[in-house]
């Protein structure tokens, strides 16, 4: 279960209508070994692309040094969906790298509304798991 506090969930919704039609990605940090989502980092995505997205890999490699510094890990790894539902795809799958991450996908296609689901995704399999959102 991704346990998440309101104020992050409206950060990404928020970064995913920012960047919308094209997708948005980014990071939530937190202390290493905690699995509690604290520090919102939006990303560029530099495919600058409505259907696929891939981190800076400079940028990638900065946010990671700080987080190492910082002993944070990701604990959230997210990017938005503009056309379709928030399920990974095959793509989203394959890039899927960090076993312990809650993969989140949030879904902009509907104007109005934007649906927020998040995953595991170890070594190609995906199992969707509850979001518990705190205020």
């Amino acid at each position: 279960m991704l346990r998440i506090g309101q104020d992050l969930v409206d950060a990404m919704v928020e970064h995913a209508r920012a960047d919308h039609p094209d997708e948005a990605c980014g990071v939530i940090a937190g202390p290493e070994g905690s699995d509690t989502p604290q520090r919102f980092i939006a990303m560029v995505n530099a495919e600058r692309s409505p259907t696929f997205y891939r981190f800076d890999s400079g940028e990638q490699l900065k946010v990671w040094r700080e987080m190492d510094r910082q002993d944070e890990e990701p604990i959230v790894i997210y990017h938005s969906h503009t056309a379709t539902e928030a399920y990974p795809s095959r793509t989203d799958i394959s890039y899927a790298s960090e076993p312990n991450a809650h993969y989140v996908l949030v879904s902009t296609r509907e104007p109005d509304t934007a649906e927020v689901r998040s995953y595991r995704i170890v070594d190609g399999v995906v199992t969707e798991e509850p979001i518990e959102i705190r205020s």
